[in-house]
């Protein structure tokens, strides 16, 4: 709701019964005070009469009962008149409490540095990769790896939100069930997608895409299931990428430090989903496939938007941006749970609705702040540390921000369960600059205003917040 409701109409009056006229009259109790008693330890808690409505309706209450018995016209009417008569009673928590979705800094740094690791594979496999010819004016054998690679993103986003999805039931053998049948099955859609993209003369590119999308697969288990260090270790020969950048390596030592390191991811989440993890409580009534569909199309769009990021003049600029774009991603999850557990103790500490817009709203703009910061010195960084990448010009830097606003602020919708309106408008931003790159910027742009006002909308509405 917009502003407060009407106030209650005046024809019907609190029932009132006397026993005789004069000193000796006596009135039955007010339903409202009675009322009052009763929620009393809610109402004294809640944050806006919304909460409050939404408890009443939940109890049954229609409207013509609340006219009725305690002539107020409707629940939202109800709900005033109780948040203003019973006082605020917020008690002051010794410490912020720790909200389950905690992680420390630490932690998310080492989620970041995995996200990014893998780009040293293609490193290593450029020379192997190299053709004559390639399509689109992009380089030969990029068609099968980006229809691979997209295929992979949009797969295992809706695979993570489903085995999260079971994990958060507190049934970790059904998360470890879904992952088992969904991650093989992701890794053949990628494979068959690239083989399908793959032109004459592309099939090492196509081959490349396989590993990849295999790789995708095992990364998605190692991470849901809380095994980064795992996932690391995997990658750690990948690091044999860092020489390439200024020396040639032999053609088999690329190979054999790709091979090695997708074998141990895949040994790693084979061992962690090994015969005997799925089995335990079968879960009941767990979520329907389609509440996953979203976040694999927001996984889409905003794959599709990175790719974008990529696909710079020349090639080392755009392989820059994205190298940022992926380490960003660590803080920019740190972030995000700060925020929210930031939220929570807001809903503890502060009485007033207005109070709590405010907190949350400069807490917001903070974090955006603060994440777009960390951005621009990583792509400072990557810049200066990768052979030939050209100093960002200002327009090419604003659109890096603008697609990394996006990112942040999708991924926090899609935290608090608004993945619907951020799949749609990411996956329109990322039509609009594949249709006509030279509208790029623009169409992030707007993105980015839509997503911030889509954030704004919900999450001053103290009832988003509640756990």
């Amino acid at each position: 709701m917009s502003g407060s409701p009407p106030p209650p109409p005046p024809a019907v009056a609190r029932p009132r019964h006397e026993r005789a006229p004069g000193a000796g009259t006596r009135l039955a109790p007010d339903p409202l005070d009675e009322l009052a008693d009763r929620l009393g330890g809610f109402v004294a808690v809640a944050v806006h009469p919304d909460e409050i409505a939404a408890l009443l309706e939940s109890d049954g209450m229609t409207d013509d009962h609340i006219r009725l018995t305690y002539g107020r016209a409707d629940s939202f009417a109800l709900a005033e008149d109780l948040y203003a008569r019973v006082e605020r009673r917020h008690p002051e928590p010794q410490a912020p409490p720790a909200p389950p979705w905690h992680t420390g800094l630490a932690g998310c740094l080492l989620r970041g540095l995995v996200f990014a690791l893998p780009g040293l594979a293609h490193v290593l496999a450029a020379p192997l990769l190299a053709g004559e010819h390639g399509r689109y004016g992009l380089p030969a054998g990029t068609v099968p790896l980006l229809a691979g690679a997209v295929t992979g993103w949009m797969w295992n986003q809706a695979l993570a939100h489903r085995a999260y999805t079971w994990l958060g039931l507190g049934d970790r053998p059904a998360a470890a069930r879904a992952l088992l049948t969904g991650a093989p099955a992701g890794a053949l859609a990628g494979t068959a997608v690239a083989l399908a993209a793959a032109a004459p003369g592309e099939t090492p590119a196509a081959v490349f895409a396989a590993g990849q999308s295999l790789y995708l697969a095992a990364a998605t288990v190692l991470l849901v299931l809380g095994r980064e260090r795992a996932l690391l270790h995997a990658l750690l020969p990948l690091a044999g990428a860092v020489p390439a950048l200024r020396w040639d390596l032999p053609g088999p030592l690329r190979g054999v430090l790709l091979i090695t390191s997708l074998t141990a991811a895949v040994t790693f989440a084979a061992l962690v989903l090994r015969p005997g993890t799925g089995r335990g409580a079968r879960g009941r009534g767990g979520p329907p496939l389609t509440a996953s569909l979203p976040y694999g199309l927001f996984g889409l769009g905003s794959g599709l938007l990175v790719l974008h990021a990529g696909l710079g003049d020349p090639p080392a600029g755009g392989a820059a941006a994205v190298l940022a774009l992926t380490l960003s991603m660590g803080p920019a999850e740190w972030l995000l749970h700060r925020f929210r557990g930031g939220s929570l103790h807001r809903l503890h500490t502060l009485t007033t609705a207005r109070a709590f817009r405010r907190s949350v709203t400069g807490a917001l703009a903070l974090c955006l702040g603060g994440y777009l910061t960390v951005l621009s010195a990583l792509t400072f960084a990557a810049t200066a540390l990768w052979p030939g990448a050209p100093w960002p010009t200002g327009p090419r830097l604003l659109t890096l921000l603008l697609i990394g606003a996006v990112l942040w602020l999708g991924l926090l919708l899609q935290a608090f369960g608004a993945v619907l309106g951020a799949a749609a408008v990411c996956l329109l931003a990322a039509a609009a600059a594949t249709a006509a790159p030279a509208a790029g910027p623009a169409a992030t742009g707007g993105a980015a205003a839509v997503l911030a006002a889509l954030t704004c909308a919900l999450l001053i509405r103290p009832t988003a917040h509640r756990p």
